[in-house]
This record gives structure tokens, C-alpha cells and sequence, in this order.
């Protein structure tokens, strides 16, 4: 559920719902209790008691989301950018059966796309309808376009394979 290296309990509370929480750098107890009725409870324990809360704050769901914009926004943004450098030489296209093709009646698993280009299928648009992650037995028919994802060599490579 959470991307990092910090440790987060999850209680349950019959009744209530759920609290999660951490301790932060400073030896600080934070949680929050998500509950039923979508209220939200943060909460800051007592420094020299850890079970004793010193600040309970009550936010309905506006006001959590807000503080969740507050406090995610800039986070989400490092990560999309670092994500963004990842898959910097990743592109996606579409690349079309034509009709005629050796692949043309049959499955897309006997292409072996992935095994052969490194690219892969991520969807299939097949009489205007796509059809998400495709599996290898979903048969291909002229017309139908795939929608691949790979470097720009795995793409083109896939090309020529669904060409034949």
C-alpha cells in the first residue's frame, strides 16, 4: 500500500475503521484513523507517552483530501519525474494488421511479439472496441490495431513481424 522505506502499522478498529501509523525521524508517533463515515482523525501522540495522543485533529473528506494535496503533491510529482527518466526511451504506438497478414486468424501469442521485439502489447482495438492486456490466446484479425509499448527498434520490429 505505501512506496516507502518508513514503517507503517495498520490497526483495525471494529467499529470505527482503520489506523495507520509511523514514526517519524524525531521518534514521533503519527497516525491516522480512516473511518466508516469517511472522516478522517490525525493524530500526533504524546512524545513521552507513545499510547497518549497530545493532538487529535478532526477533518471531514474535503479537508483530508486538501491535506493529502498538501502534503502528496510535490512527492507525486518527484516520482512521476523520476519515472518519467525511466521510461524517457520507452514509446507507444499502434501498429495495425493488415489484412492478409501471416497473423491474420491467428493468436497473438503466436507472433511472440515480446519474446522476439521486447515490445509489449498492451491492447488491442479490434472492431472499435479495445480489448486491455490482450492474453497470448486472443486472436488477431486484419484491421485490428495493437497498441504496443517499447523502445522505438521493438516497435518497428513489430512491425515487420505483423507485416509478413
Amino acid at each position: 500500500m505505501f512506496d516507502t522505506d518508513i514503517e507503517v502499522s495498520e490497526t483495525k478498529l471494529p467499529g470505527i475503521g482503520l489506523r495507520h501509523d509511523f514514526e517519524t525521524e524525531e521518534g514521533r508517533r503519527v497516525g491516522v484513523v480512516s473511518r466508516k463515515s469517511g472522516r478522517r482523525d490525525l493524530l500526533v501522540f504524546a512524545k513521552e507517552d507513545p499510547d497518549a495522543c497530545s493532538v487529535v485533529l478532526r477533518l471531514n473528506g474535503q479537508e483530508a483530501d486538501a491535506l493529502a494535496e498538501f502534503l502528496g503533491s510535490r512527492r507525486i510529482v518527484e516520482r512521476l519525474a523520476s519515472l518519467s527518466d525511466q521510461v524517457a526511451s520507452l514509446v507507444t504506438s499502434k501498429v495495425v494488421v493488415p489484412h492478409g497478414s501471416r497473423y491474420d486468424g491467428l493468436t497473438l501469442g503466436n507472433t511472440k511479439a515480446r519474446t522476439r521485439t521486447g515490445a509489449s502489447i498492451v491492447a488491442l482495438i479490434h472492431d472499435g472496441q479495445a480489448i486491455a492486456s490482450p492474453g497470448p490466446e486472443q486472436r488477431l484479425t486484419g484491421g485490428d490495431a495493437l497498441v504496443a509499448v517499447g523502445t522505438a527498434e521493438g516497435i518497428d520490429s513489430l512491425r515487420e513481424i505483423i507485416a509478413e
